[in-house]
């Protein structure tokens, strides 16, 4: 039995994107309809955050300092100093209900993530690469819910998921031109264990998904059978990530969106940020190199 502990009772609504930065030895995270971004420091528990002009969906560190950050609009570079987000990237052509959601840099710094319609009901998000040069280019579409984005630890294998098509694919990926191919499915979650959102894979090559509404953490193997799960306190977990000094150690960010009161009373910690120890290390993330 692994013991998932509440390390930040945040209250988020909407607690997504967790990225740990190996340089800062912090992780940073996102409330997505509080318009806040997050850095949580697990050595003293302190928590800091910072306000956004619009939903904020994923981000990730820059390199040349701050943050590169995608927001309801596009991508922006983001000051942590001053608390500005500066217009880098805006898909042309979007809906006027599409937000960003899930996102994360590959292993050569380019920036990815997926929009999604806000209501949860069209197929008009899809995912998105900015490239170190900054530009923008659409990968997939046809999405309702972006979410699930992670890479093998070969680089051979990008996996990404539509929430509402309770489906995570798998694709042949390369990893220096960042193009993608031979779509297929990796695993269809049945409705009874949740919704897949968030995920990370850890050194062995298994991907780890929080299922919204399932009360847990699954992994899963490269062929996308269920390995094990971890049951966590809250309903609706949104994404594991690897974190610690000897990275061995998964965050996991969670919502309180959509609950009603009595359910609030029952998961006092719903939108709390939990930590457990899954008994394998997970990999650095990357930094944008933009």
């Amino acid at each position: 039995m692994i013991d998932v502990t509440c390390v930040l009772d945040a209250k988020s609504v909407l607690g997504e994107g967790p990225l740990w930065d190996v340089g800062e030895q912090g992780l940073y995270w996102v409330d997505i309809k509080r318009r806040l971004i997050h850095r949580f420091d697990p050595a003293t528990g302190e928590d800091k955050s910072w306000s956004t002009p619009e939903d904020v969906g994923s981000l990730a560190v820059r390199e040349q300092g701050g943050l590169v950050v995608a927001l309801k609009s596009g991508f922006h570079f983001y000051n942590l100093e001053n608390g500005e987000a500066a217009s880098l990237a805006l898909p042309q052509g979007q809906p006027g209900n599409n937000r960003f959601n899930d996102g994360k840099p590959d292993r050569l710094g380019r920036f990815w993530a997926g929009s999604m319609d806000d209501h949860e009901k069209s197929p008009t998000g899809g995912l998105f690469r900015l490239d170190k040069n900054l530009e923008c280019k659409q990968m997939v579409d046809g999405i309702i819910c972006s979410n699930s984005l992670c890479w093998s630890p070969d680089n051979r294998v990008m996996y990404y998921a539509d929430s509402w098509q309770r489906t995570i694919w798998a694709w042949d990926f390369e990893l220096e031109t960042g193009t993608v191919r031979n779509r297929r499915v990796f695993v269809e979650v049945p409705r009874s264990e949740g919704v897949p959102d968030g995920a990370t894979v850890d050194a062995e090559g298994f991907i780890w998904v929080a299922l919204w509404d399932g009360w847990q953490v699954v992994r899963y193997d490269p062929v996308g059978r269920a390995h094990r799960s971890v049951k966590v306190p809250v309903a609706r977990p949104t994404c594991p990530m690897f974190g610690g000094p000897r990275l061995d150690m998964i965050f996991l960010t969670s919502a309180s969106i959509g609950l009603p009161d009595p359910e609030l009373k029952k998961q006092p910690l719903a939108g709390g940020l939990f930590a457990f120890e899954p008994g394998v290390s997970g990999l650095p993330e990357m930094r944008f190199r933009g």
